[in-house]
């Protein structure tokens, strides 16, 4: 099986934040689907690793940013390489808001920004999928959505292979440098197993 053809899907890139116990935090997710019109509903999957679906168990409140052509490769780093339960994902990120629900949302490099209430979970093994209501929902700009693809082909940052040598994760790039990779070796940044790893 040729897992490439995964990327082919169309997927968008999002920022989605939550709060609970006054604490903020937020991660970036691939997986936002609108499923009704009236009420307006939509769908998130998230990876139940990420400290942010713990906050949504919680509090059943997130809200979703909507990331533009524009955003740097920064906010990737900081938003999908760390773990915010022992890193404030802020600090770094003067490019937010606090919305009405009393989330943050990120208003630099977003177009749109939708104010969200869980109503149903669904277990889906290593990720949950949360339908909620949307409350509200903001444009910013009119600037273009990002999709994977483009993170792909424009904003990532093509890895140097001229010097070493060793195995490379095709979902986010965190390259393992070693002459072998365990069968159960887990990607630390994104959380994907082996299978999804190539040599180079």
């Amino acid at each position: 099986m040729d897992k490439k053809a995964l990327f082919n899907i169309g997927y968008g890139l999002y920022i989605l934040t939550s709060a609970d116990n006054g604490k903020q935090n937020g991660c970036i997710i691939n997986t936002v689907m609108q499923i009704t019109s009236n009420p307006i509903s939509i769908l998130i999957g998230v990876n139940k690793d990420s400290y942010t679906h713990d906050m949504i168990m919680k509090s059943k409140a997130f809200n979703i940013s909507i990331l533009t052509e524009k955003v740097p490769f920064s906010v990737f780093q900081n938003f999908g390489f760390y773990s915010g339960r022992n890193y404030d994902k802020f600090i770094a990120s003067p490019y937010y808001a606090t919305a009405a629900n009393g989330i943050y949302c990120v208003t630099q490099y977003a177009n749109s920004v939708f104010l969200c209430k869980t109503t149903e979970n669904f277990d889906m093994g290593t990720h949950t999928l949360f339908k909620a209501t949307v409350e509200d929902a903001i444009i910013l700009n009119d600037e273009p959505s990002v999709t994977y693809s483009y993170y792909q082909k424009y904003i990532k940052p093509k890895p140097n292979t001229t010097d070493k040598h060793g195995y490379r994760c095709m979902i986010c790039g965190y390259e393992h440098i070693s002459d072998t990779l365990p069968d159960d070796f887990i990607c630390p940044i994104c959380k994907h197993g082996a299978s999804d790893f190539v040599k180079f």
